[in-house]
């Protein structure tokens, strides 16, 4: 094995979904200075969601035309995309632009749909790619792929987030005399202390990240282990002869070790035909659900839930919700949940949380314990539960 490969894997990796975890850390700086405000999370969900027209692109060439679409120019055009994406967000995520009369920052959302692009469309081009390689490099992939989203949220964790001081002064406008005390009128201004640095530097942060990913790929495919596995393929009806070959040998093998032996102990029995109709509808059900909550509905009303409570508890329950993702998915890599009992018990955990989040966004602005020093705690412990529940099933 080489030292330099693993790196270069794992820097690969990062590239896959480093653009959208990114802007989802940096929402609670820019929410306060856009037009769209709190509903700006809603605008982003949807967006996202949309952007899955990309590897539902692929899967169908794949499908309908195979060997038509070459995979290694896909990751190419689709890392570019990204680099530029990011950068660009660093000098226009402030434009604004009249659509029927109301201001909308229509540069950082058709931006943010071609990340999303991007990042959706990472995951039915990336891991193809890896599995040319042999499987050892495949794990440290999918380390760079957990610190896609730890190491922005470590930057937005340093980068903070401005601090809103109360100052009380006399009125600017309207000044009125208060002849019973003989006293100035007061009233309280807001005294905003900014963040660390601004989105832009985070932005270009981005983009850096994206280059070096990019770099990182075309390396890897020019090393000798990466050479080897990929011979110059020769074409039959339009298809390559060495995919189709490769494509029978994956179906004979196991995706994450391909040399262990056919007599070899399973320690589950999924696959296997063990588990019922209904409990594999059951996995299913319990998986759709859990994406809904953790990838679409929560993180639309994220700004209804904790903006009540301050910019910090914004800022906590995006940046440590994101760190908990890859730390609950190294768990789930070494203590796998195998009891199906057991992966309901946890889905009903996160889904209180979640009913919870969902609840506080009802009831803003006035959530419960708004005016307490607990409520942020609560929250901010919600959306980490919720991600952390989600992660481990």
């Amino acid at each position: 094995m080489s030292l330099l490969t693993h790196l270069l894997a794992c820097l690969f990796g990062t590239g896959s979904w480093v653009s959208i975890n990114g802007l989802w850390v940096e929402l609670p700086l820019l929410v306060p200075q856009v037009p769209e405000g709190w509903f700006l999370p809603s605008y982003l969900s949807v967006l996202i969601q949309a952007a899955n027209v990309g590897p539902v692109f692929v899967t169908m060439m794949h499908r309908f035309r195979p060997g038509v679409l070459n995979e290694t120019v896909v990751i190419y055009l689709i890392m570019v995309l990204g680099t530029g994406a990011s950068f660009l967000l660093g000098f226009f995520w402030k434009e604004t632009v009249l659509v029927r009369g109301v201001p909308h920052s229509v540069a950082l959302l058709v931006l943010t749909f071609f990340l999303a692009v991007v990042d959706c469309t990472s995951s039915v081009t990336f891991l193809p790619f890896m599995m040319r390689l042999p499987p050892q490099y495949l794990t440290t992939y999918f380390i760079g792929e957990g610190l896609s989203g730890l190491l922005p949220a470590l930057v937005a964790l340093v980068q903070g987030v401005g601090v809103v001081h109360c100052i009380s002064g006399p009125q600017l406008q309207n000044q009125t005399f208060n002849t019973s005390n003989g006293s100035a009128a007061l009233e309280l201004q807001a005294q905003y202390q900014p963040a660390s640095f601004s989105p832009d530097v985070f932005f270009f942060f981005l983009s850096a990240m994206m280059l070096v990913s990019l770099l990182a790929f075309l390396l890897l495919k020019r090393r000798p282990s990466s050479a080897r596995q990929n011979p110059e393929a020769r074409y039959t009806n339009g298809v390559k002869e060495n995919d189709l070959d490769r494509r029978r040998r994956a179906e004979q093998r196991s995706m994450m070790d391909p040399y262990r032996s056919q007599n070899h102990k399973r320690k589950s029995s999924f696959g296997t035909g063990a588990y019922s109709w209904k409990q594999v509808f059951y996995i299913f059900v319990v998986l759709g659900w859990v994406n809904a909550l953790s990838n679409t509905v929560l993180p639309s009303v994220q700004s209804y839930s904790c903006l009540p409570y301050g910019n910090k508890a914004y800022h906590l329950s995006a940046v440590l919700a994101a760190v908990s993702n890859p730390l609950a998915c190294c768990v789930a890599m070494f203590l796998p949940i195998r009891s199906l009992v057991f992966l309901g018990a946890v889905t009903v955990g996160g889904s209180a949380a979640g009913a919870f989040i969902m609840a506080m966004a009802v009831l803003s602005p006035c959530p419960l314990l708004v005016q307490e020093a607990s409520g942020s705690a609560v929250i901010v412990s919600s959306f980490r539960l919720n991600v952390s529940s989600s992660r481990t099933e």
